[in-house]
């Protein structure tokens, strides 16, 4: 486990807690997890990156860029019926840098600085912005955003539609997923992969944000540790190596 010293809640500070999308997103996960992260310092394991994902983002930015530049509709969106346009905005990028900036929020109730780094955005005829979140997989027949993994990407754009709303943008209801997925179906693999893009619409529910910061903010405040989900897999192996171990 990875202990960190730098931006963990302070009770006895004025200064507004940093929290990423992502750590919105372990509290719902986890509460317990979530404390200890970000109170005590104690985070999961680390994970390895995605490169091939991180690659396929960064190709699919460029492609987007390219009609964002000249004010056309990417092939994909004409197929889709989507009547819109890839969103021309100088703070673009700095939307996309999660780490130094992202979209950001101070929620003056809670004192918690909301950030979350955006892949896309786009622009329909009554300006009104669409959410857009970029996603690679490989796996057999279509894809979706049904499944219990996908419950997370549901939040993921949730979270970025309400900060563009915070900061008094115009923000549809619908989300789009660009999903590529990676085919092994072919004969050899000829140093290339092949991906079939297909995207997904997704009509997002911001309402459960605002209760979900201040149940953050009391679990911070608070001096115990919460209980753990019941689903929460870091949880159960921590419960059953400590009862193997006889602690």
């Amino acid at each position: 486990m990875a202990y960190k010293q730098r931006g963990l809640f302070d009770p006895v500070s004025s200064e507004p807690m940093v929290l990423s999308r992502t750590k919105v997103d372990l509290f719902v996960q986890c509460p317990r997890c979530f404390y200890l992260d970000r109170r005590l310092g104690i985070s999961r394991p680390q994970l390895p990156g995605f490169s091939l994902n991180n690659a396929v983002d960064t190709l699919l930015k460029k492609e987007f860029d390219g009609h964002r530049a000249k004010g056309s509709t990417h092939p994909l969106m004409k197929a889709y019926g989507i009547d819109a346009v890839p969103y021309n905005h100088e703070r673009l990028e700095e939307w996309r840098e999660s780490l130094a900036h992202g979209v950001k929020y101070l929620d003056e109730e809670t004192n918690l600085l909301i950030r979350g780094g955006v892949d896309d955005v786009w622009i329909n005829r009554n300006g009104e912005l669409h959410v857009v979140d970029y996603k690679a997989t490989s796996k057999n027949g279509h894809v979706s955003i049904e499944g219990e993994y996908q419950k997370g990407y549901k939040r993921q754009v949730e979270i970025y539609q309400w900060l563009f709303r915070q900061n008094g943008f115009k923000v549809s209801d619908t989300a789009y997923f660009v999903y590529c997925n990676g085919r092994a179906d072919k004969e050899a693999f000829d140093g290339k992969l092949e991906f079939d893009i297909d995207v997904i619409s997704y009509k997002g529910d911001t309402s459960w944000i605002p209760g979900t910061l201040r149940r953050i903010k009391d679990t911070l405040a608070g001096n115990s540790i919460p209980e753990a989900s019941p689903d929460c897999e870091y949880c159960a192996y921590r419960a059953k190596a400590e009862k193997v171990e006889g602690r």
